[in-house]
């Protein structure tokens, strides 16, 4: 792989626009090679060059120059052709300008544009590390206290709790940070140093002499010589922070108003503020490991791109700049580094009983690889599902089934049964294109769903589990094809009218299995947010939240089978195929029910944001779901009454809730339709390089839209049951819904790319009196 391919594949992504452009530096390079190719179509090397590359290598050129200019600097070559120089600014902005000396020679022009940008590359990364680095010492301050917090705590909840026993060395500080062995370049800020996490320990005697401090029973209280406070009555300063992550603590935030709470001293509050700094260390250290790869890679780039210029040239100008690169911000700073030894010491000794090989696997999850099983079992898979669906065309044709006597009940009642695993597999499938092309074009998908690192799954993964799942519902169908019931007794076979009951039953028992086994994490991830739906507005909304009750937005007919499987096994005539749904006035008020709770759900969300966020957009987006509820209720009512008026009312709801929900998609959720964006009609940054894809997606996105007119106008095909004809509907919705989510995460990764959003927050449990840290 080359470089640059290489270089743009270990970007963070939501950080690429801080990053050195080493393609247009290549790009400008290749515009000198091309000039010098044309100033001298012919060029030969010369045994002065071959000579020199000789002297070079064997040392002869240094020990013949040390004789000829023993005062010569080896850098004398290099002043000829640049001079660095560091412009007077702010503290927190290094600027540096390079002045090219051979302006006048041929072609001078293109390398002096070269070392113009070649600077703006570098004066963008510099200072993009230095705030960011500012940044990271700004939250180990924070850490610093909330550990300091959490010590007090331990002895407090703990009184057999002893610090003393994590660290025996007197003389090591148990610190996180110390700030005595980070020298502080004279270009930091004087106030942003790190301060120490000083430990609240009980010292043994034999450390009671080095203490600055004096006994108190058998705890040390530091002196008033000390700038921290003293032992446990940090905890007089600190309240729990309150999370609005659950109905509980949602209902006691309304009533109370406050977003903190006293300390109550137990082992559950323990626990939970341990839980919370772990998550928040682990996350703070994936910051750490980013910002040294950051520096890594812009370091390795230009030195890549100086080297190239040297080699197009026949010029030693790299020596020179890159010194200037190693003496810069970016260059010298150990902050990163130091930072990364001294979380892992503290994680180590605080969260993992000082089992560095358990710390170390929770700082640093494993990679997923990609495994050569799982290839295989697709592709079997696949084919088998391939098969079987061909198998199931032939023996239809083959029996004319669809013209027998029975062809009706069976579309009737085991269609339904059958058409939701259709529903589930359709979206699966889509789930795992989006996936497929996210990976492609860059899209930090996991990143933005919060998954844990080294859990997400793959598009593999996702074809794996939708390809097993046909296979199952297909050998199921064939097994129930069969249109005659017995002579005798009248009766279908009790097994194979029970075999779609039988396979719900089994997703849903692998889908709620609490062992490790399918998937834990996803299944779980996924129960979570399915959950956070249902009881919404009661939990805090996150983006995988409002995302799933999208998708189940296009999955009320899946839904409504679920319904129907209730009804047909719970009071239905299972042996003769015969069920009495259609005349239930509960499996109709149910009807509408389920038709309306993945839109209210999203509504409730939108409502709880409002609030929240103090952003009247997202009461704007809860009337988008507001009129597609009073559409669908309208359309249901419609399909069970079959009136004039309530056709009307279907149609005249359903025109207002499709042109408000198509401009919300491709305005707001998409980004697209931007009049004075540099791609018209588009918006400013695009992933996908045709543009046409992005045209071509608003016009399906407009025509599915209106998939609901063929429920509403009653389309019919001879060939087709209603039933088959609804289950088309639902699926064009599906595939439009696949659409919508590749976009969707598109313009959401643009938008972390913006604001160079690359970590999670994680909330810390402590909250401090604002006065009393003004105070110190």
């Amino acid at each position: 792989m080359k470089f640059g391919k290489g270089f743009t594949s270990q970007m963070v992504p939501e950080w690429q626009e801080a990053y050195m452009d080493y393609n247009q530096l290549k790009t400008i390079l290749k515009d000198v090679l091309r000039f010098k190719q044309q100033s001298n179509p012919n060029p030969t090397r010369t045994l002065k060059r071959k000579m020199t590359l000789y002297r070079a290598f064997s040392g002869l050129t240094r020990r013949y120059n040390n004789l000829m200019s023993p005062t010569k600097s080896p850098d004398s070559e290099d002043d000829q052709v640049i001079l660095i120089q560091k412009q007077e600014g702010s503290v927190e902005v290094e600027e540096y300008r390079t002045m090219f000396l051979l302006f006048s020679n041929e072609g001078g022009h293109i390398e002096l544009f070269f070392f113009k940008r070649l600077d703006e590359e570098f004066n963008k990364a510099n200072n993009f590390y230095k705030a960011k680095v500012k940044d990271i010492i700004n939250e180990a301050d924070a850490l610093n206290k909330q550990m300091d917090a959490l010590i007090a705590l331990r002895i407090k909840v703990d009184p057999n709790f002893s610090p003393t026993l994590l660290n025996s060395d007197c003389n090591s500080s148990p610190a996180m940070i110390h700030a005595t062995e980070m020298p502080m370049p004279s270009v930091r800020m004087a106030d942003a140093r790190l301060d120490a996490i000083q430990e609240i320990e009980m010292s043994s005697d034999d450390c009671s002499n080095e203490a600055h401090g004096v006994r108190v029973g058998n705890r040390l209280n530091f002196n008033s010589t000390t700038s921290r406070p003293a032992p446990l009555l940090v905890l007089n300063r600190v309240k729990l922070n309150v999370q609005l992550e659950t109905p509980r603590s949602t209902l006691r935030g309304m009533l109370l108003e406050s977003n903190s709470r006293d300390l109550s001293f137990n082992q559950l509050e323990l626990k939970k503020v341990e839980k919370q700094l772990k998550r928040a260390f682990i996350e703070f250290y994936q910051k750490l490991h980013l910002l040294k790869s950051y520096s890594f890679l812009n370091l390795l780039g230009f030195a890549k791109i100086l080297k190239k210029y040297n080699k197009i040239t026949s010029r030693n100008a790299s020596r020179s700049y890159l010194r200037m690169v190693d003496n810069s911000y970016l260059g010298s700073s150990d902050e990163v580094s130091k930072l990364l030894e001294r979380v892992e010491a503290t994680f180590i000794k605080h969260f993992s009983n000082s089992n560095r090989r358990q710390g170390i696997k929770f700082l640093r999850p494993t990679a997923r690889r990609e495994r050569h099983r799982i290839t295989f079992f697709l592709g079997f898979t696949a084919g088998c599902s391939i098969a079987l669906l061909v198998a199931l065309v032939l023996v239809i044709r083959a029996h004319k089934i669809l013209s027998q006597r029975g062809a009706t009940t069976y579309m009737e009642n085991m269609f339904p049964l059958y058409s939701i695993f259709l529903f589930i597999i359709l979206h699966m499938l889509m789930y795992a294109g989006n996936i497929y092309f996210w990976r492609h074009y860059r899209v930090n998908y996991p990143f933005i769903f919060g998954f844990k690192q080294g859990t997400e799954l793959g598009y593999r993964e996702v074809c794996l589990l939708s390809s097993t799942l046909a296979v199952l519902a297909l050998a199921a169908v064939l097994s129930n094809m069969d249109m005659e019931i017995d002579p005798k007794t009248k009766e279908y076979k009790t097994f194979t009218q029970l075999e779609p009951m039988f396979l719900v039953t089994m997703v849903l028992l692998i889908t709620f299995c609490p062992f490790k086994i399918i998937y834990h994490s996803s299944r779980l991830f996924l129960l979570r947010c399915a959950y956070h739906c249902i009881l919404a507005p009661l939990y805090k909304v996150t983006l995988p939240d409002f995302f799933l009750a999208d998708q189940l937005t296009s999955q009320v007919q899946a839904i409504r089978c679920l319904e129907f499987y209730v009804c047909y096994y719970g009071w239905g005539d299972v042996k003769h195929r015969m069920q009495h749904c259609s005349k239930s006035s509960v499996f109709d008020s149910f009807y509408f029910i389920i038709a309306v709770v993945p839109y209210w759900s999203r509504l409730m969300q939108c409502i709880r944001r409002m609030f929240e966020e103090k952003d009247a957009m997202q009461g704007y987006n809860g009337l988008k779901y507001f009129s597609t509820i009073v559409a669908v209720v309208m359309r249901t009512a419609f399909g069970l009454n079959n009136g004039m008026f309530w056709k009307v009312m279907a149609a005249f709801t359903s025109a207002i809730a499709t042109v408000y929900s198509t401009y919300w998609d491709i305005v707001m959720d998409w980004g697209l339709l931007q009049r004075h964006s540099k791609n018209r009609w588009l918006r400013d940054k695009l992933l996908v390089p045709h543009k046409s894809v992005y045209f071509a997606a608003m016009v399906l996105n407009v025509l599915l839209r209106f998939a609901w007119v063929q429920s509403v106008l009653n389309f019919e095909v001879s060939f087709l049951h209603r039933n088959a004809m609804s289950a088309i509907v639902a699926c064009l919705e599906i595939l439009r819904r696949g659409i919508w989510n590749f976009f969707r995460l598109e313009n959401e990764h643009l938008n972390n790319v913006g604001k160079f959003r690359a970590f999670k927050s994680v909330p810390l449990p402590f909250n401090y009196d604002e006065d009393e840290d003004k105070d110190e």
